[in-house]
């Protein structure tokens, strides 16, 4: 991983002794193509110059010790967009996927995919595997790419799972709680966002981790996806920082903790 500069490492030390660093952090990388038609160029231009801010983010969150990433890659309603499209955005995250691979495994960052994958072209579902399978032992950091993800689908698929398993009797309805319904999810080998992340000014989740957020601290940004860069991610953890998780209680009950 590419040490930050003075300038750079400074601000990262300032923010690890302020407060809380986010265990995981979700990000909707939103506005690709508004950035992309305001520079008088196709919607595609835009996904190209997100991958910038993605190589960017996911080595600050590396730096500052940030356990787990997520970021909504492509969600499920992303299949109905025109076909050409599509087409280009699933060539652009197989070139992602050769390009960075080896920058992950270097830098000890192991890459896990959560959605419907078997919805993936095969080309992209076999480089998906194989970027999985290098990167399986790395520890510094986990990057999940929500991939052919939504929540509704998330926990659609979920009641299927649980009434597959009441009906064979692998469990009984009345073990089905949050924590066990939870595991069901298929983001249940990860803790839930501390911080969710948005960029492009929009104020909606669009149907990303539904049930995950809950409790998530959210933090809107009008910058766009392209041009989002680390000093965008130290401005929202500094928000994180300032604000009192509460879980349902009161300030007085945490004081007492």
């Amino acid at each position: 991983m590419i040490a930050p500069d003075k300038k750079d490492k400074l601000k990262q030390e300032k923010l690890k002794a302020s407060g809380e660093i986010p265990r995981h952090i979700a990000i909707i990388m939103d506005g690709n193509g508004r950035w992309a038609k305001q520079m008088g160029e196709t919607r595609i231009f835009g996904h190209r110059k997100g991958v910038t801010s993605v190589r960017e983010t996911v080595e600050a969150c590396g730096q500052l010790g940030v356990k787990f990433l997520t970021l909504y890659t492509f969600s499920t309603e992303n299949w109905k967009r025109p076909k050409d499209e599509v087409t280009v955005l699933m060539k652009l995250l197989i070139k992602a996927l050769k390009d960075e691979t080896d920058r992950l495994h270097e830098n000890d960052v192991r890459l896990i995919a959560t959605g419907n994958l078997d919805k993936l072209p095969d080309r992209v579902h076999q480089e998906l595997i194989d970027a999985m399978e290098k990167t399986k032992n790395n520890k510094l950091m986990t990057l999940n790419l929500a991939l052919s993800y939504s929540g509704r689908w998330d926990i659609i698929n979920a009641i299927h799972k649980i009434y597959n398993d009441c009906k064979n009797k692998v469990i009984s309805i009345e073990d089905i709680n949050e924590k066990s319904f939870s595991d069901y999810l298929v983001t249940k080998n990860i803790p839930d966002p501390d911080l969710m992340i948005r960029t492009g000014g929009e104020y909606r989740i669009s149907n990303f981790l539904l049930w995950q957020l809950a409790y998530s601290e959210i933090y809107i940004d009008s910058v766009f996806w392209p041009k989002f860069r680390r000093e965008h991610l130290y401005k929202a953890i500094e928000e994180y920082q300032k604000r009192e998780r509460r879980f349902g209680l009161v300030s007085e009950q945490l004081k007492k903790k």
